[in-house]
């Protein structure tokens, strides 16, 4: 309970149907861009007496579940935390293992998510990815670069921290060569450096199973984006919750520091 009144958004104790959820929802206010933490796999798993890399598996199922729920809705732009530069701290097995995952994940929606009109793109230092999950991305990307129903953007080998300074390392190296001046450096000529250049910034970031912290995640990107967090683990998230989210988003006055708008 301590939860639920420091965090009032949070899932309720007795959850609506969908059915509910749907004709509380506006479908001309939704965000343009949802960012989400997909996190509790491996306690998922736990709880259940199961090896972590299962709920990696079951997770994958939600991500599906979650891209379809925003094609319907014609959310233009999902961006999963999928893996983190920290992450690589993690067991050898279970690092391979999700590493397995990516590869099979791809080789198999690439297909269908083409045919629905989804763009693969991927954010983080991609090229220090191990050799056939990198390649099966950049083919994933390549073959679903004309589509623009709906861009999956997925963060792999990701920190915010490490964006940011990526960023400014190659504004400096641009300064030192003459090339710029610091004086017109603002915040949109800065922008256009991140991963994330020519994508809005996150409108709604949602964290699953509980944890109020951003994990180094769209540091930059999610400085006025709205904060949803539910006790649900990740491979326990569907659409009732993306439904819940969106509809908290909506009840919120989004003021960037100003009026409300």
């Amino acid at each position: 309970m301590l939860l639920r009144r420091i965090w009032p958004f949070s899932r309720r104790e007795t959850p609506e149907a969908e059915d509910v959820l749907q004709a509380k929802l506006d479908r001309r206010r939704l965000p343009k861009h949802v960012a989400i933490i997909m996190d509790g796999n491996g306690r998922w798993a736990q709880r259940r007496g199961l090896p972590r890399a299962v709920g990696h598996r079951a997770g994958v199922e939600s991500l599906r579940c979650v891209l379809e729920a925003c094609c319907e809705l014609n959310i233009p732009v999902l961006t999963v935390y999928a893996f983190s530069t920290e992450n690589w701290k993690r067991p050898v097995d279970e690092v391979n293992a999700l590493m397995d995952l990516l590869v099979e994940y791809l080789r198999r929606e690439v297909a269908e998510l083409h045919a629905k009109g989804v763009r693969v793109q991927a954010i983080g230092k991609i090229g220090a990815l191990p050799v056939m999950p990198r390649q099966e991305l950049e083919q994933a990307m390549r073959q679903t670069a004309g589509n623009n129903k709906l861009t999956l953007n997925l963060a792999l080998n990701y920190g915010g921290r490490v964006e940011i300074v990526e960023a400014v390392k190659t504004i400096a190296r641009q300064a030192a060569q003459g090339a710029l001046q610091p004086e017109n450096i603002d915040e949109q000529f800065f922008g256009r450096y991140l991963y994330t250049a020519g994508l809005p910034d996150p409108d709604l970031l949602i964290r699953p199973s509980g944890e109020l912290r951003l994990s180094n995640f769209l540091l930059w990107q999610s400085a006025y984006t709205e904060i949803w967090v539910t006790p649900v683990l990740w491979p326990d998230f569907g659409r009732r919750e993306l439904l819940e989210a969106l509809i908290a988003f909506q009840g919120r006055e989004r003021r960037f520091g100003g009026v409300k708008v």
